[in-house]
Parts: structure tokens; C-alpha cells; sequence
């Protein structure tokens, strides 16, 4: 515990103030160049397109990925989502449908509480890559962070990281109701522990992603990176629904972590409506398509 410890104290954090003040001066001074139709293209291509629906069935599933599968064909111009992101019930269904190269991401664990035992996660990680998920959503485990429990936190992660396998791991902080410093923590934990992405929230409680915490995450994969060497991609998650609310957090990625992180390997946001908003806006008239 002592180790871990002192791996938290080796990054350089910043209050909540420090951060309000650098993310108002980015938003002011460089969002305007990043507020155009390239931009939105790319952020486009960067969705984790998502149901995650108690009213999810396998027709509504299958329609859903044959949209995507015909995307291409309805918008040549534009580039395909990055992920289909569903419940692990729903996974070999988008497999079995789906025809074009876009990530099948889906959500393990007891989402979105992560409340149960290790071993269920663990099975359920599993089972859904058998199903061919070829991307893992976790929970962080945030009753342990605020118990202090870091070993605890460093075993599961590990183990579920090595139940999937090939598949890329992704792990949501739920940032809306953690302090800046249990962001920092929290994301440094998931990083050390072989997260590929770490990831703002569930989209099930009041308060999803902010640009503070977004901030505040980006630092953390900056100084990872600088210590590492190994790039850690950011999932922005939760109320993300329009264009402008998009591009504030393009600009806080770009300013914080630089170009090769805006693209679908190391930036993503999970959404269900921002798709045919961004269509709209680029191609300007209303789409509704998805």
C-alpha cells in the first residue's frame, strides 16, 4: 500500500480553482479555430455510438448496427462512427449484424454501480469477449477510492485486465460525483493498471462530464505519458449532446494532451444523440438518421 501511495504523490495535482482558471483560458482562446466542419467530421468519427436502454431489445440492436453498417453508403463523405457500445446481453447480436470495421464496445461489471464480486466481473468480461467485444467499460470501484482501499483497486483493475485478453479496456471514474483530487487518483490508478482508456462517466447518474474533470483527466494522461511512455486514450461521457458541448472538449484535449490524441484510438464520447446532431451541422440540414 505504502508503494502505491507513493506512486499518487510522483504526479503533480492542481486544486479545482487552478483548473477552472487554465480551462476558461483554453476555452476562450482556442476554441473558436477548433468550432468549424473538419472538426465536427472528426469528432464524428470518434463516437462510441450507445444503448444502454432497459428497453433494448434485439430488433432495436440489430436496426441500430444495420444503420451503421449502411452509413457509409447514406454519407460517403463522412467518416463512420469509432464503436457500437451496447449491454454484454446485446454484444453477439451487433456481432452477428454488424459488417463494417467499427469497434464492438460494451459494458461490464455491474454497470454502472461496479457493487458486485470481483468474479462476476470478471465472467461477464469474459463471456462478452467470447461474444466478440473487442472493447470493455468498467466501473472503478469509487467505494474503495474513498476508503482509501488502493491495493484492493490495483487488484481488480489488473484482473480485469487480463480477462480481456486482446480487447481494450476502458474505465469510468463517474467524475460527477468525485472531488478533483479522486479524479486525479482514480485516473492515475486505472492508468497504472493497464487502463487503455480512462473514461468520464456512466450517463446514468445527474452530473456526467464537465470540463474540469475532463481537464483534470487530460493532465493525468499527460504526465502518465511522460513517466511511461504509454499513451492512455480519454472516453468524454455523459450529457454530451451538442455540437458546441463536443468541440469544449476537443479544445481541452488538444490543448492539454496535443494533436495525436484527436483521433478514435486515444479520444472517444459516448453518445446516443450527438451523431445526428454533428451530421446536421455538417452537412447542414436536419439528419436523423441514427
Amino acid at each position: 500500500m505504502d508503494k502505491i501511495t507513493e506512486a499518487l504523490k510522483q504526479y503533480p495535482k492542481l486544486s479545482e480553482s487552478e483548473i477552472k482558471e487554465q480551462v476558461a483560458l483554453i476555452l476562450s482562446d482556442k476554441m473558436a479555430p477548433n468550432n468549424n466542419k473538419k472538426v465536427y467530421e472528426n469528432i464524428l468519427s470518434c463516437i462510441d455510438l450507445t444503448s444502454l436502454n432497459t428497453t433494448d431489445t434485439e430488433d432495436s440492436i440489430e436496426s441500430m448496427t444495420a444503420k451503421v453498417n449502411d452509413f457509409g453508403e447514406n454519407y460517403p463523405e463522412l467518416r463512420n462512427v469509432a464503436a457500437i457500445c451496447v449491454y454484454p446481453s446485446m454484444v453477439k447480436t451487433v456481432h452477428d449484424t454488424l459488417t463494417e470495421g467499427v469497434e464492438i464496445a460494451t459494458v461490464t461489471g455491474s454497470f454502472p454501480h461496479s457493487q458486485t464480486f470481483i468474479e462476476v466481473k470478471m465472467a461477464e468480461t469474459s463471456l462478452a469477449i467470447l461474444d466478440g467485444a473487442t472493447e470493455i467499460d468498467i466501473v472503478f470501484p469509487i467505494g474503495k477510492l474513498f476508503e482509501e482501499k488502493y491495493e484492493d483497486i490495483v487488484d481488480e483493475i489488473q484482473e480485469i485486465k487480463a480477462a480481456c485478453q486482446d480487447a481494450k479496456l476502458k474505465v469510468i471514474l463517474e467524475t460527477g460525483i468525485l472531488e478533483i483530487k479522486d479524479i486525479e487518483n482514480a485516473a492515475i490508478l486505472s492508468m497504472e493498471c493497464g487502463a487503455d482508456f480512462i473514461k468520464t462517466s456512466t450517463g446514468k447518474l445527474s452530473v456526467g462530464a464537465t470540463t474540469t474533470a475532463v481537464y483534470a483527466m487530460c493532465r493525468m494522461i499527460d504526465e502518465y505519458f511522460k513517466i511511461s511512455g504509454r499513451k492512455v486514450g480519454i472516453k468524454i461521457a455523459g450529457g454530451v449532446s451538442t455540437t458546441e458541448e463536443a468541440v469544449k472538449y476537443y479544445t481541452i484535449v488538444d490543448a492539454v494532451l496535443g494533436k495525436d490524441w484527436l483521433n478514435k484510438d486515444l479520444l472517444r464520447f459516448g453518445t446516443s444523440k450527438l451523431a445526428n446532431v454533428l451530421a446536421t451541422d455538417i452537412l447542414g440540414e436536419k439528419k436523423e438518421y441514427f
